[in-house]
């Protein structure tokens, strides 16, 4: 098995996800690449390794239970041992005017399809990847998160917390709600499970809208996902710090 430590990042071949594949790249990981989109994956691969990073593309459809079986299966080929997973791929769903989802009048596949990515997709990838990861010495899983999903703030009326989103922002708790209940289960077994924000960054995802960069939003996902053995799990943070449930 080699020594190298692996990280899986899911939704990698554009923005955050992408910035987050090369940041541990640059730590020295081997970073696997999992993206739907054959061809976006592989140039994705591509700039990384001629950025010297050591990466490898994951043909990974977080909603379907064959491609993340064979997902596993190929990074078990590649390393071994899976010492860090990303859980990066989203969807926001369809929205209205000003990127808003009126929950009187939504449209209950939205809701199913949203749910699907953002939460059974993370549930089927990390049970997926759960025997390697551990194999691994220090285990690491991050979920990638929004604060749009803390009711602290969305229930402040004194906090701005941008437009009615209700089938993102619901998914979003619910992943964080899941992101906990691992934690729990895992307690004492040394995988560190824990949820990022990265802020509201320009990207495709969001229009191009925001003032950060992917790299910036990929900060505080890295952060967590090269914690110390003692570090926190359980927990919901951005670059400030902790963020209220």
């Amino acid at each position: 098995m080699s020594e190298t430590k692996t990280a899986l990042v899911t939704g990698a071949n554009k923005g955050i996800g992408y910035e987050i594949a090369t940041g541990l790249g640059a730590l020295g990981y081997r970073v696997g690449v999992g993206a739907r989109d054959g061809a976006r994956r592989e140039a994705a691969v591509e700039k990384l390794r001629a950025a010297g990073a050591d990466a490898f593309g994951v043909p990974l459809d977080v909603t379907g239970d064959r491609s993340v079986t064979a997902a596993a299966e190929l990074v078990e080929r590649r390393s071994g041992r899976l010492d860090v997973l990303v859980n990066n791929a989203g969807v926001s769903g369809e929205t209205g005017p000003g990127w808003a989802q009126d929950p009187t009048t939504l449209d209950l596949d939205v809701v199913r399809a949203v749910v699907e990515t953002n939460v059974i997709g993370v549930i089927r990838v990390t049970n997926a990847m759960l025997p390697l990861l551990r194999r691994s010495a220090s285990p690491r899983i991050v979920n990638v998160s929004s604060s749009v999903a803390s009711l602290t703030r969305q229930s402040d009326p004194d906090t701005e917390v941008g437009p009615v989103m209700a089938a993102y922002a619901p998914s979003k708790s619910f992943l964080n709600a899941v992101t906990v209940q691992y934690a729990r289960q895992l307690a004492g077994t040394g995988i560190l499970v824990n949820a990022a924000c990265p802020g509201l960054v320009a990207t495709d995802f969001t229009g191009f809208q925001g003032p950060r960069t992917p790299e910036q939003g990929a900060a505080t996902a890295l952060r967590l996902a090269t914690l110390p053995d003692d570090g926190p799990t359980g927990s919901f943070f951005e670059d400030g710090g902790a963020i209220p449930w």
